[in-house]
């Protein structure tokens, strides 16, 4: 059973669902009577399966749908809210607390958020659980951990391990799930009335613990179901002295698994152990590089990787372009402790950390160029591994450098991608921890102060772009310079200083010119130099930047930058009052951006296209409404609204002047609550639809009659 609609983001189901009947429809039941819910019980028992079979049946109930946050990726507190807002599609872009944030984004919205795998963040997420619950009254929450939360109101589910014990009638449901597994393994394998009674005392041994009982089952390659039972009874025996008393739920798990462990080759084993410094997924080609050499050659690992699927160690996880795979955290943690056990764990977190550097590194690279969506992607589903190799390098003295240099370079993922926010997270502890004036802390505090200045924090812009400026100077840096300079023209953009900004990009086009450097960035001083001429009333010579921005895009295939382009020639179209040709420039900036999950390009399109449903001779004030509500709650999730500047205000203020003069109150409110209740899919997909898809609201509005016999200002009047 699967969920993949756009409000429904769950897993596919992998394996066949056995059993739970009754434990499934308590959820189902406790999720209707309360807002809170909570699954618990020892690792293995099958917490995460039972939520997610429960959240997808749930699922038609919820206006905004199931969103589900991963949470054993998480290692520290403070990524939490960061998490939760990556997983709610919200982009992490102002200078607010990430729980303030997902308050305010959640408030409105009929939504059930599943938490898997609270057990190592109990008290942040009750904390943050509580604060949501209390701001977003159609909010559900569904958590599942091996602890409860302790909030107030909290329905808690205890899960039991299978029933092994047969009912009149009845299988009892581990043997129907290991002979569900085994079939898998061993085609042909079915239950008769030879095997029956033998599956059943394994799966008594077993304790009916799912994933003890899939272990087992994988194991029946080689052994058959007798030799399996009396295997486990040997390591049981030898784990409680010879007493025939069955050992307690996680003394059977932990030697289920140890059990697995001692059947696997030393080849599987090593390769078992080097898989736990990964955290959520990762692909065959980080396996090879992390994992090979010293007892494992390159050419085994994808044999070693399939054998350990077909034991159940090793899940392979479903969609996407080419495989990938993830530990469950009970193999994981069990993996690790073997790491740490031969020495290996500080030289394999090392290579972890190189190679995400490396998914970096190519990453910027491959960010200028057709590649972009992609390259994004890849990025997004290395975030998880990202994060670990940056409080790795973080965490372990004399890495510190390294951690500059890799959230450095993450820049295109932190800007292109919308995760303002936890950049600046990664790189202010960065930077506080490695002063000394290198390469790495020039581009640290660059890319920290476009950050900041995206955000409208130009307190801390400024700062750390002068420091970034003299640093450049002293060291004969002189690409730090070229991006310093650049980036502090950004910052005089925003706070209005339009000629400086026109003086600093020109300056640092010329710097970029001279070091040979053409990349997104130096695409986006010529658009920013573009708009700095629009804003001051030189529309000819923003124009021929424009054109250079596109030109230059269209020969390297390069989306991003071209995308602000479009707004910046939606802009200059709109002053021109060429308003069909300004509509298509806006539409086209909103898609690419939502495609790359960059904000501010939307928004900014957003309000163009507010103040462009505001002319011509057929206006739709209520549209125009509809747009700067959508464009009001983008903006609050972006950060300080149009970045702290007055100038880059201009078409909302113009538009939010036509609209509230050309309808009645009642009218702009409904249609800018309407645009408010627009998340960033359904906002882009209104665009996306126009005006032919949309028909007319209820015939002519009196707000076009109104709007003619107004003295509001035309497009090309300002303030």
């Amino acid at each position: 059973m699967c969920s993949d609609s756009p409000g429904h983001r769950l897993p596919a189901e992998l394996t066949s669902f056995v059993g739970r009947e009754a434990e499934l429809a308590e959820l189902e039941q406790l999720l209707t009577a309360g807002r809170l819910v909570t699954v618990t019980g020892p690792g293995g028992v099958g917490k995460t399966r039972l939520a997610l079979r429960a959240a997808a049946a749930a699922a038609p109930r919820y206006a905004d749908g199931v969103r589900l946050v991963e949470l054993s990726a998480v290692r520290g507190p403070h990524l939490l809210g960061h998490a939760v807002l990556e997983a709610l599609r919200l982009p992490d872009s102002t200078t607010r607390q990430p729980e303030e944030v997902l308050v305010e984004q959640l408030a409105d919205r009929e939504l059930l958020l599943v938490l898997d795998g609270c057990e190592h963040l109990v008290e942040p997420c009750a904390t943050l659980v509580a604060a949501l619950l209390r701001a977003a009254p159609g909010l559900r929450v569904l958590t599942s951990g091996r602890e409860v939360l302790g909030v107030a109101g909290e329905h808690l589910l205890p899960l039991a391990p299978l029933p092994v014990r047969a009912e009149p009638g009845r299988v009892p449901a581990a043997v129907r799930l290991f002979a569900d597994r085994a079939a898998a393994v061993l085609p042909g394998f079915e239950l008769t009335d030879r095997n029956l009674a033998e599956v059943a005392r394994l799966c008594r041994r077993l304790d009916g613990i799912p994933l003890a009982v899939e272990l087992a089952a994988g194991r029946l390659r080689a052994l058959s179901v007798e030799q399996i039972t009396d295997r486990l009874d040997d390591r049981f025996r030898l784990l409680v002295g010879g007493s025939r008393g069955g050992p307690e739920r996680h003394r059977t798990l932990r030697t289920t698994i140890g059990w697995s462990h001692e059947l696997c080759t030393p080849q599987e084993r090593l390769l078992w152990a080097r898989l736990s410094v990964f955290t959520g997924g990762f692909d065959l080609e980080a396996v090879e590089y992390v994992c090979g050499g010293d007892g494992l050659v390159g050419e085994e690992l994808l044999d070693l990787v399939g054998e350990l699927i077909a034991k159940s160690v090793l899940l392979r996880e479903p969609g996407g372009p080419g495989a990938r795979y993830r530990l469950l955290d009970t193999l994981r943690e069990y993996g690790a402790g073997w790491l740490r056990a031969g020495g290996e764990e500080q030289r394999l977190r090392r290579r972890h950390r190189d190679w995400y550097l490396g998914v970096a590194t190519w990453g910027e690279v491959e960010w200028f160029g057709p590649r972009q969506p992609e390259t994004a992607e890849r990025t997004r589903l290395a975030h998880a591994n990202l994060r670990a190799a940056l409080e790795f390098c973080l965490a372990e003295p004399g890495e510190e450098q390294l951690a500059l240099l890799l959230a450095g370079t993450l820049w295109y993922y932190w800007v292109g991608s919308g995760h303002l926010g936890e950049g600046r997270h990664w790189l202010d502890r960065a930077l506080a921890l490695a002063p000394e004036p290198t390469e790495a802390r020039a581009k640290a505090l660059w890319v920290t102060g476009y950050l900041a200045t995206l955000q409208g924090d130009l307190h801390r812009a400024r700062p750390a772009l002068a420091e970034c400026h003299r640093q450049a100077l002293e060291t004969g840096d002189d690409r730090a310079l070229a991006y310093a300079v650049h980036r502090q023209g950004c910052a005089a953009l925003i706070g209005d200083e339009l000629a400086r900004a026109t003086e600093l990009f020109e300056e640092a086009l010329w710097h970029y010119e001279a070091i040979g450097e053409l990349n997104s960035n130096v695409l986006m001083a010529m658009f920013e130099l573009g708009v700095a001429h629009l804003f001051q009333g030189e529309t000819e010579r923003g124009t021929i930047w424009l054109e250079k921005v596109r030109e230059v895009c269209e020969e390297h295939g390069e989306q991003w930058a071209y995308a602000y382009g479009r707004y910046a020639m939606a802009y200059a179209a709109w002053l021109s009052g060429e308003l069909r040709p300004a509509r298509a420039h806006a539409r086209e900036c909103v898609r690419l951006n939502h495609l790359f999950q960059d904000l501010l390009g939307v928004v900014l399109a957003l309000d163009v296209l507010a103040v462009l449903e505001t002319e011509g001779p057929d206006p739709d004030l209520y549209e125009a409404a509809v747009l700067l509500g959508a464009a009001h709650r983008t903006w609050r999730a972006v950060g300080k609204p149009f970045c702290g500047s007055v100038t880059f205000n201009t078409p909302h203020r113009t538009g939010l002047e036509r609209a509230r003069g050309g309808l009645t109150e009642q009218e702009f409110s409904e249609a800018f609550e309407l645009g408010a209740a627009l998340d960033l899919d359904r906002a882009a997909a209104r665009v996306a639809a126009g005006r032919a898809a949309r028909g007319p609201r209820n015939g002519p509005s009196p707000a076009a009659g109104r709007l003619r016999g107004s003295a509001l200002p035309a497009a090309g009047q300002r303030e």
